[in-house]
């Protein structure tokens, strides 16, 4: 059945309509996209995909998005779509690429699950659908070794999140309340303080002691390390296998319907760079690591790409048990209506070329199409 506007955020939320409850600052920071198109060379002869001059592809610059800065880098979106060119816009996050895709400008992307939950849920289910799996894990709860020992001793302690409802936010509040402890959703005051900072600025509060730890995305988490901060849990032992959504591919429902061969055309490329990504760790790292430095003008430090790109796992599986398991946790902390999310994956050409290659297909958990 298709969501319903009831499904949206609580009315206090819904007042911050410029800070949208479900953004995933993992991605990124700020609201604008930038237009970074790599070279890549359109093959002599080459045909278009489905006739298109273009397909626009979203992504972040982040290592949580490896598929689509390593697939940019090496060419295989470009080699996918043959004389169609890839076309790249870099957002900086989640709620910006939302816009880009209603409103067009942007065909298919990377995202993370809380705005890929909030733009699906925000539409009534008519923008967007999840068609494919791309990253797990790298979040890690990161503390000052001289302030917190144990996991009992982050009581009491400031514990900075990336952003307001975000995807680390909600899984802070939902491990807090684990332990017992009882923190305001909204004003982040309780047994714990959950101080809601930007992830690129909060290397600077850990290291000037305004914060205590953070439960935060890499690669600011080995950023946080390699400040002096420890690793004391990483979120990926809190689940079923240690796997759990942090990137998803979403495509705008009208370009899937008008253009299903480019959508498959950009999945097929992503399944082969996932492979190329698991098949060559090293090369991979280096080069999502140079298409970073194109992007925003600085690559990451060894000390900081290596524990960072180790944590991380490439995947075509959208795990979509795990998407719907985030949004009971925002529930239970009181950040979200019980959402409706029938409809919001659509794997049957993720499945396709899967099948095509002889791999195992992926399951949507009983959220899908039809």
């Amino acid at each position: 059945m298709p969501a319903s506007g009831s499904t949206l955020l609580r009315r206090g939320l819904a007042a911050t309509a410029a800070l949208p409850l479900l953004m995933l600052a993992a991605c990124g920071y700020g609201s604008e996209a930038k237009d970074h198109n790599a070279g890549a060379r359109i093959a002599a002869g080459a045909e278009k995909t489905d006739g298109l001059d273009s397909v626009r592809i979203g992504y972040f610059g982040n290592l949580t998005h490896a598929t689509a800065l390593v697939g940019k880098q090496k060419g295989f979106f470009q080699k996918a779509l043959g004389a169609t060119k890839a076309d790249y816009q870099v957002f900086n996050a989640g709620p910006s690429e939302i816009e880009a895709l209603n409103s067009g400008s942007v065909d298919i992307g990377w995202i993370g699950p809380s705005p890929a939950i909030n733009g699906y849920t925000k539409s009534n289910g008519k923008n967007l659908r999840i068609v494919g799996g791309s990253a797990s894990g790298g979040v890690k709860l990161v503390v000052n070794p001289k302030k917190i020992k144990s996991l009992k001793d982050v009581e009491g302690k400031r514990i900075a999140t990336p952003q307001l409802g975000n995807t680390q936010d909600v899984a802070f509040l939902n491990w807090a309340a684990e332990q017992g402890w009882n923190v305001d959703a909204q004003s982040g005051e309780g047994d714990v303080s959950v101080v809601r900072t930007d992830n690129k600025v909060t290397p600077d509060a850990f290291k000037s002691g305004s914060v205590d730890g953070a439960w935060v995305p890499e690669p600011t988490a080995s950023k946080l390390v390699a400040e002096g901060g420890r690793v004391l849990l990483d979120e990926a032992s809190l689940w079923p296998g240690k796997k759990f959504v942090i990137t998803n591919i979403v495509v705008s429902q009208k370009f899937l319907k008008e253009h299903p061969k480019a959508v498959e055309a950009v999945l097929r490329a992503s399944v082969d760079t996932n492979a190329w990504i698991n098949a060559h760790p090293g090369q991979a790292k280096a080069a999502a690591n140079r298409q970073l430095g194109i992007d925003s003008g600085k690559e990451l430090p060894a000390d900081v790409l290596d524990p960072a790109w180790k944590s991380i796992r490439i995947t075509n599986d959208p795990l979509a048990a795990t998407l719907g398991t985030e949004a009971r946790h925002a529930v239970k902390a009181g950040l979200l209506e019980d959402p409706e999310l029938n409809g919001i994956y659509d794997l049957g050409p993720l499945n396709r070329v899967l099948e095509a290659k002889g791999e195992s297909t992926v399951a949507d958990a009983g959220l899908g199409v039809g």
